[in-house]
């Protein structure tokens, strides 16, 4: 019964038949769509309704076979959009309830390369391997702690250790959110950090005495900054398995009871400190024993909104924990890990390739693109990919722009239908994916005005708009305030009359004075009590 379900799911047979079927009648390999003539427009209906296209037709818009990775960390069954994408795309039959959907890959990637319907391989499509790796991606469970390195550093890593790092590529990436999405990207500000070392004596335990002196007596000049943050989390990264597993447990046991009975007030206690505690407890029931349950006291904990994006440069630390999103990145495969994974951890070279920037990415909601606001690009400061996500609401419809080069696309969102000159007419369902070769014709999506929701559809090709970038990475946009609940106040407030600043110097002074005046032999011990700033 489970199998007839999940079959009868996928309506791409009944709603799109002809389009998986080979004509056999020519020497080239093709593909059929029929469509059924409209009143609206009957010389491109008549066109549609028997249009062949090849993939040796570099003007042709061609449906896409994907590639899908199931890995641990990957949602379950139909409740990842990775399966159900999967499903819509024909590459499986049935989704198994059982199987963690992590990754679905569009590109040339040899780890996973996209085919067209009959066979061709995208790289033989678009003539040669694109300079992107398009993916969505379905996290149930963080990913491990991790890090891409830049080109030189990926060349290196290749050559001394092929078996795993397979690429001599970098891999900088881009997300959108699809879902709420929880992230731990780049790391906190050294004042921050601080705070958690003194607040919590089992952190403070698996450093060593001389990181944490440099912690809290390091000068207000950022390359001492980062000297503080590097040898703090060498030292982390290096302490015995015994004293990490020691110190977890009783870490745990304490927060549990904080969060069960004892917790303080919300009011009384800073909203990011809230998140990281329980971002600890979570994280610590998905890898028992693991070390890296703790990254939340050193890396920004953020809750991205759908439609929001971040850009992770090379050598930045991060790790994906829940949620769905579109990804887009070089042509790359090299991860290097250092926790929250069973995987092989090369600690060694993170601690080593990474600039130790603090403040975390910058987060965008996309800029207008072509004249039209339903056009929402989502740009890196790098010139491999950029990604487009194109809302076409019901009753309208809106031409996509013609590409000097070549751009896949998937569908993520509703349904509609296109056309364009050569009478192409496609069937729009989420997780149907589509390549546009360079100079195609332009496609216009429209949704019929019954519909109840928009069209949406994620497009990835190579930067236009490398001049003008919206997205930065922690290194890029340089250690800055986080406004909202990621950081401390702009300015410290005074109890009793909460409108008026009780000091007139920034929170990142107030925070190192009140440090150093504290610092003395107890607080390398972790036994003392939290300042108040």
């Amino acid at each position: 019964m489970e199998k007839e379900r999940n079959r009868s799911i996928s309506p791409w047979v009944i709603l799109d038949k002809d389009s998986h079927t080979k004509d056999t009648t020519t020497e080239t390999k093709s593909v059929t769509i029929t469509a059924t003539p409209t009143s609206s427009n009957n010389k491109k209906s008549a066109m549609a309704a028997q249009h062949n296209y090849s993939a040796d037709n570099k003007s042709n818009v061609l449906p896409l076979r994907p590639v899908i990775k199931d890995y641990a960390w990957g949602i379950r069954g139909l409740d990842s959009r990775v399966a159900r994408f999967a499903l819509e795309s024909g590459i499986i039959d049935e989704v198994d309830p059982d199987t963690p959907y992590a990754e679905l890959w569009l590109g040339t990637h040899p780890s996973g390369p996209t085919t067209i319907r009959d066979g061709t391989t995208l790289e033989h499509a678009v003539g040669g391997p694109l300079p992107f790796l398009f993916k969505v991606l379905s996290a149930g469970k963080a990913l491990s702690i991790q890090a891409h390195p830049c080109k030189e550093g990926a060349k290196n890593l290749h050559k001394n250790n092929p078996t795993n790092y397979v690429d001599d590529n970098h891999k900088p990436e881009l997300a959108v959110a699809l879902t709420p999405f929880e992230a731990m990207c780049g790391f906190r500000r050294l004042e921050e950090i601080a705070i958690l070392i003194k607040k919590h004596p089992e952190f403070a335990a698996c450093i060593s005495n001389e990181a944490k002196l440099g912690v809290f007596l390091c000068s207000m000049e950022e390359e001492d900054k980062k000297e503080a943050l590097r040898s703090l989390f060498e030292s982390f990264m290096s302490c015995p398995k015994e004293t990490t597993s020691i110190q977890l447990k009783r870490l745990l046991k304490r927060l549990q009871k904080e969060q069960s009975c004892d917790h303080v007030h919300p009011h009384e206690e800073p909203p990011w400190e809230r998140k990281c505690a329980r971002a600890i407890l979570r994280l610590s029931q998905q890898f028992p024993g693991d070390a890296g349950a703790m990254a939340p006291f050193m890396l920004n904990y953020l809750l991205i909104a759908p439609g929001e994006s971040f850009y992770m440069a090379a050598n930045e630390p991060h790790a994906y924990v829940a949620g769905e999103i579109i990804e887009c990145m070089a042509c790359s495969d090299n991860v290097v890990r250092a926790g929250l994974t069973p995987k092989f951890k090369d600690v060694d070279n993170l601690v080593s390739m990474l600039t130790y920037s603090m403040g975390g990415p910058t987060i965008n909601a996309g800029t207008p693109a072509y004249g039209d606001d339903r056009i929402m690009r989502y740009t890196p400061p790098t010139g491999e990919f950029e990604v487009m996500i194109i809302t076409c609401k019901p009753g309208e419809d809106i031409t996509l722009p013609r590409l000097p080069v070549p751009a896949v696309f998937i569908v993520i969102e509703g349904s509609g239908n296109t056309d364009n000159d050569d009478g192409q007419r496609l069937v729009m369902r989420p997780g149907r994916s589509y390549l546009m070769p360079s100079g195609c014709p332009p496609l216009t999506l429209a949704v019929n005005q019954n519909k109840r929701g928009p069209l949406r559809i994620a497009l990835a090709h190579e930067n236009q708009h490398i001049d003008e970038p919206n997205l930065s990475s922690a290194a890029d946009a340089g250690t800055k305030m986080w406004s909202g609940e990621f950081a401390l106040p702009a300015e410290v407030r005074s109890p009793s009359n909460p409108g008026t600043p009780r000091s007139t110097k920034s929170t990142t002074q107030m925070a190192q004075m009140k440090l150093s005046e504290t610092f003395n032999a107890e607080a390398l011990k972790g036994s003392y009590n939290v300042p108040k700033l």
